[in-house]
């Protein structure tokens, strides 16, 4: 057979590339694997097997692709990123801040390379550093409204901070993108709450998330009939057999902003559990057994086989996403919908769901800026009410067909009175008291959620409550709220 000609390989790579941009990774992977044949030379396409193999925790398959092309265009900055992504998937973060070092020798001016290293260093408690290198980026690209977010994430802006006036003056040119303006505008708002204006967060607000809903748009309609679909799938849950015992994660249930952060890093503290965060495979692997288009197929109808697989890729991508040995966690935002089938498949599992005043929780949703195409309802605040009814609604659903399964834990109870609280939920996750549990905030280690710097914070109750100096603004939230009571 001849070889394939340039536009035979250019067609494929193309073909390859959509595949990958679809999610479909295994077809992908196959049409790449195929290019590393046809063009071995090419470093592309062991570039993207590497992305691949990252995105499914194949971290020694990542490493391999990565060295392969890393051969073949040395230096490459696109490759120098991937490498900074495998070591801290892998668990190396001073290794991966040395090769961000090595991005922003290559390309001291581009905000990325040092945004990326910015947000590691936040994530692994050293916010000084991180600052240095927001403000270094922004004074190399005063457009780019995300670096003004990320250091304003966590920094507690003075009144007459320079840093404010700066981000007005950008909010106010004609020449921004909507994306930096959106950016900007979550910005400024956090701004205005620290410097006690509180009659100008709102304004910013509604601008950021207006934006936001433009770039992602959202149908909760359509939303909550795939959510039902999949609830409706997990019919008899007799039907799935039980896996081994030995693995005993620790699923921590509850929407954005409630205080699942909190929760996990409590039970996380204890000297025989690591922090998962929120890992989102369960969901994943549930999604590649039992979807079909539109329809899931359901539970009571798969081959015990079927469940079983489940079960062991869970368990080896949890594994190869942290490290651990006696319990994980698992704060997973969307696992409450699969709660059943959990409890039924992983035996040795625990459920631990937090509840908070869901105007408190409204509110910090809709003032937070999530990554693009994420929680969409999140842009607009009667959406936020309809979800919310939606998630309460399958909890409830879950507590009446498994009574005593799941452990609930009041937000506004752990931060007024924390160590009864806080036994309880040790208990609840099968594990013996430890005092060092309430001293979450001291441990050390890398923490990858919006409310990182709080992680490193003692418990405070300043948040409670916080809906009432904007409850004029959140009426759109509490009509709706009220209306599907």
């Amino acid at each position: 057979m001849p070889p394939p000609t340039p536009q035979q390989i250019k067609a494929a790579f193309a073909k390859a590339g959509a595949l990958h941009a679809k999610g479909r990774l295994a077809e992908a992977r196959r049409l790449y694997a195929d290019l590393t044949r046809a063009a071995p030379r090419a470093p592309e396409p062991h570039y993207h097997l590497a992305r691949i193999a990252l995105a499914e925790r194949d971290l020694d398959a990542a490493a391999k692709h990565l060295k392969t092309a890393a051969r073949l265009k040395p230096g490459e900055p696109a490759l120098l990123a991937l490498q900074a992504q495998i070591e801290e998937a892998a668990g190396r973060p001073e290794a991966a801040l040395k090769t961000y070092d090595r991005l922003i020798a290559a390309r001291p001016k581009a905000p990325k390379p040092r945004a990326d290293k910015a947000l590691l260093l936040q994530q692994m408690g050293d916010f000084d550093a991180a600052e240095t290198e927001f403000m270094t980026a922004i004074r190399h690209n005063p457009a780019q409204g995300e670096l003004y977010r990320m250091v304003g994430a966590t920094r507690k802006l003075a009144p007459g901070d320079p840093l404010i006036a700066e981000m007005e003056q950008v909010y106010a040119r004609d020449d921004l993108t909507e994306g930096a303006r959106c950016q900007l505008a979550f910005a400024l708002a956090k701004a205005m709450e620290d410097t006690k204006r509180h009659d100008r967060v709102f304004g910013y607000l509604d601008t950021a998330n207006a934006l936001q809903r433009r770039a992602f748009p959202f149908d909760f309609d359509e939303r909550a009939v795939e959510i039902d679909l999949l609830h409706a799938a997990m019919d008899d849950l007799s039907k799935v057999p039980a896996a081994a015992e030995d693995f005993r994660p620790v699923f921590v249930i509850g929407l954005p902003r409630s205080g699942t952060t909190l929760v996990e890093q409590i039970v996380a503290a204890h000297s025989t559990v690591e922090a998962g965060g929120e890992l989102g495979l369960a969901l994943d692997e549930f999604y590649r057994r039992f979807q079909a288009g539109r329809a899931f197929t359901p539970v009571s109808k798969a081959h015990p086989r079927t469940h079983l697989d489940f079960a062991a890729a869970y368990e080896a991508r949890v594994r190869a996403e942290v490290r651990f040995d006696a319990r994980v966690t698992d704060k997973s935002i969307q696992t409450f919908q699969l709660v059943g089938y959990l409890a039924r498949v992983l035996p040795g599992a625990r459920f631990v769901a937090v509840r908070r005043d869901p105007r408190d929780v409204a509110l910090s949703i809709y003032k937070n800026h999530f990554q693009g195409g994420t929680h969409r309802y999140s842009n607009d605040l009667r959406d936020i009410a309809r979800y919310m009814r939606l998630y309460g609604r399958i909890l409830e659903a879950w507590k009446a067909r498994l009574p005593g399964v799941i452990h609930e834990v009041g937000y506004e109870d752990l931060v007024s009175d924390p160590e009864p609280q806080a036994r309880a939920l040790v208990a609840a996750a099968g594990l013996d008291w430890e005092p060092g549990c309430l001293d979450f905030h001291k441990a050390a280690g890398s923490v990858k959620t919006l409310s990182l710097h709080q992680v490193r914070q003692p418990i405070y109750k300043s948040s409670a409550e916080a809906w009432r100096r904007y409850e004029a603004e959140l009426a759109p939230f509490l009509e709706e709220w009220e209306r599907t009571a």
